[in-house]
């Protein structure tokens, strides 16, 4: 029995699909074409548009699956434990420092091979 709930999901799906680039495609051209109407009106519309769109797009199997991985990686970054303001300080300090140091290694190196060339071509 699931195989057929999920069979003629995937059956609308399609159909969802298609309405929600007929959507996206609406939104593109009207605000191409009324350009001169007040830009509150068009984000209005445009925002009123991409709603149903993204509503329509959520009842597909695809993006119910999308939602999911969206709410597990917004909790994800809750058990993120971020660093401290020193920690951040320190780390941004030793960047700095070994990118100076490496530079100023690669400008030596980079001077004494230019000294060398120009010493063998004269």
């Amino acid at each position: 029995m699931n195989s057929k709930v999920a069979s003629e999901g995937s059956k609308f799906d399609a159909l969802k699909w298609v309405f929600v680039v007929v959507l996206v495609t609406a939104g593109v051209v009207g605000n191409s074409i009324y350009g001169e109407q007040s830009l509150f009106y068009r984000v209005v519309a445009l925002l009123v548009m991409a709603l149903v769109a993204g509503f329509v797009a959520l009842q597909t199997e695809k993006g119910q699956a999308f939602f999911t991985l969206f709410k597990e990686a917004k909790a994800e970054v809750r058990k993120v434990v971020w660093p401290t303001r020193q920690e951040t300080l320190q780390t941004t300090m030793i960047v700095v420092v070994a990118v100076l140091i490496i530079g100023l290694l690669l400008w030596g190196l980079d001077s004494l091979l230019s000294w060398l060339v120009s010493g063998v071509i004269g």
